[in-house]
Protein backbone atom coordinates (compact mmCIF):
# COMPACT_ATOMS: atom_id res chain seq x y z
CA UNK A 1 0.00 0.00 0.00
CA UNK A 2 1.32 3.44 -0.94
CA UNK A 3 0.61 6.59 1.02
CA UNK A 4 -0.09 9.59 -1.24
CA UNK A 5 0.09 13.13 0.13
CA UNK A 6 -1.05 16.35 -1.52
CA UNK A 7 -1.01 19.90 -0.18
CA UNK A 8 -3.75 22.27 -1.31
CA UNK A 9 -3.33 26.05 -1.34
CA UNK A 10 -5.96 27.92 0.68
CA UNK A 11 -6.36 30.74 -1.80
CA UNK A 12 -10.13 31.15 -2.09
CA UNK A 13 -12.75 29.49 -4.27
CA UNK A 14 -11.07 27.21 -6.83
CA UNK A 15 -11.99 28.11 -10.41
CA UNK A 16 -12.73 25.90 -13.41
CA UNK A 17 -9.03 25.64 -14.29
CA UNK A 18 -8.20 24.35 -10.80
CA UNK A 19 -11.07 21.87 -10.93
CA UNK A 20 -10.24 20.35 -14.31
CA UNK A 21 -6.47 20.63 -14.12
CA UNK A 22 -5.75 19.46 -10.57
CA UNK A 23 -8.63 18.75 -8.21
CA UNK A 24 -10.71 16.28 -10.19
CA UNK A 25 -7.65 14.24 -11.36
CA UNK A 26 -6.40 14.09 -7.74
CA UNK A 27 -9.79 12.91 -6.50
CA UNK A 28 -9.78 10.22 -9.19
CA UNK A 29 -6.33 9.11 -8.01
CA UNK A 30 -7.58 8.91 -4.42
CA UNK A 31 -10.30 6.42 -5.39
CA UNK A 32 -7.73 3.62 -5.59
CA UNK A 33 -8.49 1.71 -2.40
CA UNK A 34 -5.02 0.17 -2.49
CA UNK A 35 -3.61 3.53 -1.39
CA UNK A 36 -3.99 5.93 1.53
CA UNK A 37 -4.56 9.52 0.41
CA UNK A 38 -3.84 12.49 2.67
CA UNK A 39 -5.02 15.85 1.36
CA UNK A 40 -4.28 18.85 3.55
CA UNK A 41 -5.21 22.51 3.21
CA UNK A 42 -2.03 24.55 3.64
CA UNK A 43 -3.35 27.41 5.75
CA UNK A 44 -0.05 27.85 7.62
CA UNK A 45 1.79 28.40 4.35
CA UNK A 46 -0.71 31.09 3.37
CA UNK A 47 0.29 33.29 6.32
CA UNK A 48 3.43 34.29 4.40
CA UNK A 49 1.19 36.45 2.21
CA UNK A 50 -2.34 36.56 3.66
CA UNK A 51 -2.45 38.19 7.09
CA UNK A 52 -6.22 38.55 7.62
CA UNK A 53 -7.63 35.73 9.75
CA UNK A 54 -11.24 35.99 8.52
CA UNK A 55 -10.07 35.77 4.92
CA UNK A 56 -8.02 32.69 5.68
CA UNK A 57 -10.94 30.89 7.35
CA UNK A 58 -13.21 31.68 4.40
CA UNK A 59 -10.56 30.45 1.98
CA UNK A 60 -10.08 27.20 3.90
CA UNK A 61 -13.85 26.63 3.96
CA UNK A 62 -14.09 27.26 0.22
CA UNK A 63 -11.29 24.85 -0.62
CA UNK A 64 -12.59 22.13 1.69
CA UNK A 65 -16.15 22.54 0.38
CA UNK A 66 -14.87 22.24 -3.19
CA UNK A 67 -13.05 18.96 -2.61
CA UNK A 68 -15.95 17.48 -0.68
CA UNK A 69 -18.54 18.67 -3.21
CA UNK A 70 -16.59 17.12 -6.08
CA UNK A 71 -16.63 13.73 -4.37
CA UNK A 72 -13.47 13.33 -2.31
CA UNK A 73 -14.09 10.38 0.00
CA UNK A 74 -13.08 11.81 3.37
CA UNK A 75 -14.16 8.64 5.20
CA UNK A 76 -11.83 6.37 3.24
CA UNK A 77 -9.05 8.96 3.06
CA UNK A 78 -7.98 12.05 5.03
CA UNK A 79 -8.84 15.70 4.39
CA UNK A 80 -7.49 18.01 7.05
CA UNK A 81 -6.38 21.54 7.86
CA UNK A 82 -2.60 21.90 8.20
CA UNK A 83 -2.86 24.06 11.33
CA UNK A 84 -4.97 21.43 13.12
CA UNK A 85 -1.77 19.44 13.60
CA UNK A 86 0.76 21.61 15.48
CA UNK A 87 3.05 18.59 15.40
CA UNK A 88 4.12 19.78 11.95
CA UNK A 89 5.54 22.96 13.50
CA UNK A 90 7.59 20.97 16.01
CA UNK A 91 8.98 18.82 13.21
CA UNK A 92 9.75 21.96 11.17
CA UNK A 93 12.09 23.13 13.93
CA UNK A 94 13.92 19.79 14.11
CA UNK A 95 14.34 19.74 10.33
CA UNK A 96 15.49 23.36 10.17
CA UNK A 97 18.50 22.33 12.26
CA UNK A 98 19.57 19.99 9.43
CA UNK A 99 18.77 22.11 6.38
CA UNK A 100 21.83 24.08 5.16
CA UNK A 101 21.40 27.81 4.69
CA UNK A 102 22.48 27.78 0.99
CA UNK A 103 19.72 25.29 0.19
CA UNK A 104 17.09 27.78 1.34
CA UNK A 105 18.85 30.61 -0.48
CA UNK A 106 18.53 28.64 -3.72
CA UNK A 107 14.85 27.80 -3.24
CA UNK A 108 12.65 29.29 -5.97
CA UNK A 109 10.16 30.52 -3.36
CA UNK A 110 12.92 32.78 -1.99
CA UNK A 111 14.97 33.57 -5.10
CA UNK A 112 11.95 34.85 -7.01
CA UNK A 113 11.58 37.65 -4.44
CA UNK A 114 15.15 38.07 -3.26
CA UNK A 115 15.68 41.21 -5.39
CA UNK A 116 13.57 43.04 -2.81
CA UNK A 117 14.51 41.56 0.56
CA UNK A 118 12.29 43.97 2.48
CA UNK A 119 9.32 41.97 1.14
CA UNK A 120 10.76 38.63 2.27
CA UNK A 121 9.68 37.41 5.71
CA UNK A 122 11.28 34.54 7.60
CA UNK A 123 8.25 32.38 6.88
CA UNK A 124 8.79 32.70 3.15
CA UNK A 125 12.49 31.92 3.54
CA UNK A 126 11.82 28.74 5.54
CA UNK A 127 8.78 27.77 3.44
CA UNK A 128 10.54 24.66 2.04
CA UNK A 129 11.26 23.38 5.57
CA UNK A 130 7.58 23.53 6.53
CA UNK A 131 6.73 21.82 3.25
CA UNK A 132 9.29 19.12 4.06
CA UNK A 133 7.70 18.63 7.48
CA UNK A 134 4.27 18.37 5.84
CA UNK A 135 5.58 15.43 3.82
CA UNK A 136 7.89 13.61 6.22
CA UNK A 137 5.55 13.75 9.22
CA UNK A 138 3.12 11.36 7.54
CA UNK A 139 5.57 8.83 6.05
CA UNK A 140 4.35 9.75 2.57
CA UNK A 141 5.58 7.46 -0.21
CA UNK A 142 4.30 9.45 -3.18
CA UNK A 143 3.85 13.20 -3.51
CA UNK A 144 2.17 14.42 -6.72
CA UNK A 145 3.73 17.79 -7.62
CA UNK A 146 3.87 20.14 -10.55
CA UNK A 147 7.19 21.04 -12.12
CA UNK A 148 7.24 24.28 -10.11
CA UNK A 149 7.27 22.30 -6.84
CA UNK A 150 9.76 19.63 -7.91
CA UNK A 151 12.68 21.49 -6.29
CA UNK A 152 10.93 21.59 -2.90
CA UNK A 153 10.25 17.86 -3.09
CA UNK A 154 13.94 17.23 -3.80
CA UNK A 155 14.76 19.28 -0.70
CA UNK A 156 12.45 17.04 1.32
CA UNK A 157 14.20 13.95 -0.03
CA UNK A 158 17.65 15.38 0.69
CA UNK A 159 16.65 16.35 4.23
CA UNK A 160 15.17 12.93 4.97
CA UNK A 161 18.33 11.23 3.74
CA UNK A 162 20.53 13.60 5.76
CA UNK A 163 18.69 12.84 9.01
CA UNK A 164 18.63 9.11 8.31
CA UNK A 165 22.37 9.11 7.58
CA UNK A 166 23.21 11.15 10.67
CA UNK A 167 21.37 8.79 13.02
CA UNK A 168 22.16 5.66 10.99
CA UNK A 169 18.55 4.53 11.06
CA UNK A 170 15.42 5.10 8.97
CA UNK A 171 13.89 7.96 10.90
CA UNK A 172 12.00 9.14 7.81
CA UNK A 173 10.51 7.55 4.72
CA UNK A 174 12.18 9.11 1.67
CA UNK A 175 9.28 10.25 -0.55
CA UNK A 176 9.04 9.89 -4.31
CA UNK A 177 7.74 12.62 -6.59
CA UNK A 178 4.90 11.92 -9.01
CA UNK A 179 5.20 14.58 -11.68
CA UNK A 180 2.31 14.75 -14.12
CA UNK A 181 3.69 16.05 -17.40
CA UNK A 182 0.21 16.01 -18.90
CA UNK A 183 -1.45 18.52 -16.58
CA UNK A 184 -4.45 19.94 -18.36
CA UNK A 185 -4.11 23.59 -19.38
CA UNK A 186 -7.51 25.25 -19.20
CA UNK A 187 -7.90 28.48 -21.19
CA UNK A 188 -9.31 31.52 -19.45
CA UNK A 189 -11.87 33.96 -20.80
CA UNK A 190 -9.10 35.92 -22.55
CA UNK A 191 -7.49 32.85 -24.14
CA UNK A 192 -4.53 32.76 -21.76
CA UNK A 193 -4.14 30.05 -19.11
CA UNK A 194 -6.99 30.42 -16.61
CA UNK A 195 -5.66 32.09 -13.47
CA UNK A 196 -6.90 34.23 -10.60
CA UNK A 197 -3.95 36.56 -11.14
CA UNK A 198 -5.14 37.24 -14.69
CA UNK A 199 -8.76 37.70 -13.62
CA UNK A 200 -9.84 35.48 -16.51
CA UNK A 201 -11.41 32.62 -14.56
CA UNK A 202 -14.86 31.03 -14.42
CA UNK A 203 -16.38 30.19 -11.03
CA UNK A 204 -18.77 27.29 -11.57
CA UNK A 205 -20.09 27.49 -8.00
CA UNK A 206 -21.92 30.76 -8.68
CA UNK A 207 -25.55 30.82 -9.77
CA UNK A 208 -26.37 30.19 -13.46
CA UNK A 209 -26.86 33.91 -14.20
CA UNK A 210 -23.37 34.70 -12.93
CA UNK A 211 -21.89 31.83 -14.93
CA UNK A 212 -23.67 33.11 -18.05
CA UNK A 213 -22.16 36.56 -17.48
CA UNK A 214 -18.65 35.14 -17.14
CA UNK A 215 -19.05 33.08 -20.30
CA UNK A 216 -20.35 36.12 -22.14
CA UNK A 217 -17.03 37.81 -21.37
CA UNK A 218 -14.98 35.24 -23.31
CA UNK A 219 -12.97 37.02 -26.00
CA UNK A 220 -13.83 35.93 -29.55
CA UNK A 221 -12.81 37.06 -33.02
CA UNK A 222 -14.78 39.42 -35.25
CA UNK A 223 -16.09 36.80 -37.68
CA UNK A 224 -19.73 37.09 -38.71
CA UNK A 225 -22.49 34.63 -37.96
CA UNK A 226 -22.47 33.30 -41.52
CA UNK A 227 -18.75 32.67 -41.82
CA UNK A 228 -17.33 29.16 -41.29
CA UNK A 229 -14.94 29.12 -38.34
CA UNK A 230 -12.07 26.95 -37.16
CA UNK A 231 -13.22 25.56 -33.78
CA UNK A 232 -9.60 25.08 -32.70
CA UNK A 233 -9.20 28.87 -32.69
CA UNK A 234 -12.20 29.37 -30.42
CA UNK A 235 -11.73 29.59 -26.64
CA UNK A 236 -15.44 28.86 -26.27
CA UNK A 237 -15.04 25.55 -28.10
CA UNK A 238 -11.87 24.64 -26.21
CA UNK A 239 -13.71 25.08 -22.91
CA UNK A 240 -16.83 23.31 -24.17
CA UNK A 241 -15.00 20.13 -25.11
CA UNK A 242 -13.51 19.94 -21.61
CA UNK A 243 -16.92 19.77 -19.92
CA UNK A 244 -19.30 18.36 -22.54
CA UNK A 245 -19.58 14.87 -23.98
CA UNK A 246 -17.41 13.89 -26.94
CA UNK A 247 -20.52 13.74 -29.12
CA UNK A 248 -21.60 17.25 -28.14
CA UNK A 249 -18.09 18.61 -28.75
CA UNK A 250 -17.99 17.02 -32.20
CA UNK A 251 -21.39 18.51 -33.02
CA UNK A 252 -20.25 22.00 -31.98
CA UNK A 253 -17.09 21.69 -34.08
CA UNK A 254 -19.15 20.72 -37.11
CA UNK A 255 -21.50 23.68 -36.63
CA UNK A 256 -18.56 26.06 -36.36
CA UNK A 257 -17.04 24.68 -39.57
CA UNK A 258 -20.33 24.76 -41.50
CA UNK A 259 -21.07 28.44 -40.89
CA UNK A 260 -24.34 30.00 -39.84
CA UNK A 261 -23.32 29.41 -36.22
CA UNK A 262 -22.08 32.33 -34.16
CA UNK A 263 -20.01 32.69 -31.02
CA UNK A 264 -23.17 33.69 -29.18
CA UNK A 265 -24.71 30.30 -29.97
CA UNK A 266 -21.56 28.56 -28.75
CA UNK A 267 -21.49 30.61 -25.54
CA UNK A 268 -25.09 29.64 -24.82
CA UNK A 269 -24.20 25.96 -25.23
CA UNK A 270 -21.12 26.36 -23.02
CA UNK A 271 -23.16 28.04 -20.29
CA UNK A 272 -25.71 25.25 -20.37
CA UNK A 273 -22.96 22.61 -20.22
CA UNK A 274 -21.20 24.28 -17.27
CA UNK A 275 -24.41 24.72 -15.30
CA UNK A 276 -25.44 21.09 -15.90
CA UNK A 277 -22.02 19.49 -15.35
CA UNK A 278 -21.48 21.07 -11.95
CA UNK A 279 -25.07 21.26 -10.70
CA UNK A 280 -24.74 18.57 -7.98
CA UNK A 281 -21.36 19.92 -6.86
CA UNK A 282 -22.71 23.48 -6.80
CA UNK A 283 -25.60 22.46 -4.57
CA UNK A 284 -23.35 20.54 -2.18
CA UNK A 285 -20.76 23.35 -2.14
CA UNK A 286 -23.36 25.94 -1.17
CA UNK A 287 -24.78 23.65 1.52
CA UNK A 288 -21.33 23.29 3.06
CA UNK A 289 -20.50 27.00 2.88
CA UNK A 290 -23.76 27.71 4.70
CA UNK A 291 -22.79 25.19 7.40
CA UNK A 292 -19.12 25.73 8.34
CA UNK A 293 -19.55 23.52 11.42
CA UNK A 294 -19.90 20.53 9.08
CA UNK A 295 -16.69 21.54 7.32
CA UNK A 296 -14.91 21.78 10.68
CA UNK A 297 -16.21 18.35 11.65
CA UNK A 298 -14.93 16.74 8.46
CA UNK A 299 -11.54 18.44 8.73
CA UNK A 300 -11.24 17.47 12.40
CA UNK A 301 -12.04 13.86 11.50
CA UNK A 302 -9.24 13.90 8.94
CA UNK A 303 -6.84 15.55 11.38
CA UNK A 304 -7.51 12.87 14.01
CA UNK A 305 -6.61 10.13 11.52
CA UNK A 306 -3.54 11.99 10.24
CA UNK A 307 -2.35 12.59 13.83
CA UNK A 308 -2.19 8.85 14.45
CA UNK A 309 0.40 8.62 11.68
CA UNK A 310 2.20 11.84 12.55
CA UNK A 311 2.56 10.98 16.24
CA UNK A 312 4.41 7.76 15.42
CA UNK A 313 6.82 9.66 13.19
CA UNK A 314 7.38 12.38 15.76
CA UNK A 315 8.04 9.75 18.44
CA UNK A 316 10.85 8.36 16.27
CA UNK A 317 12.31 11.84 15.80
CA UNK A 318 12.13 12.70 19.49
CA UNK A 319 13.72 9.40 20.37
CA UNK A 320 16.81 9.83 18.18
CA UNK A 321 17.15 13.55 18.95
CA UNK A 322 16.70 13.11 22.69
CA UNK A 323 13.69 15.37 23.16
CA UNK A 324 10.47 14.66 25.02
CA UNK A 325 9.81 11.58 27.19
CA UNK A 326 12.09 8.55 26.76
CA UNK A 327 10.47 6.15 24.31
CA UNK A 328 11.84 3.19 22.45
CA UNK A 329 11.75 3.34 18.67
Amino acid sequence: MARILTGIQSSGIPHLGNLLGAIMPAIELSRDKANDSLFFIADLHSITTVKDGATRRTNVDAVAATWIALGFDYDQNMLYRQSDLPEVCELTWYLSCFVPFPMLQNAHSFKDKSDKLSDVNAGLFTYPVLMTADILLYDANIVPVGKDQQQHLEMARDTARAVNFHYQTEVFVVPEAKIDTNVMTVPGTDGQKMSKSYGNFIDVFQDPKAIKKQVAGIVTDASTLEEPKDPELSTVYKLFRLVASAEAATAMAEKYAAGGYGHGHAKAELTEALVAAFAPARERYNQLMANPDEIDRILAQGADKARQIGTRTLDRVRSVMGTGPRKLM
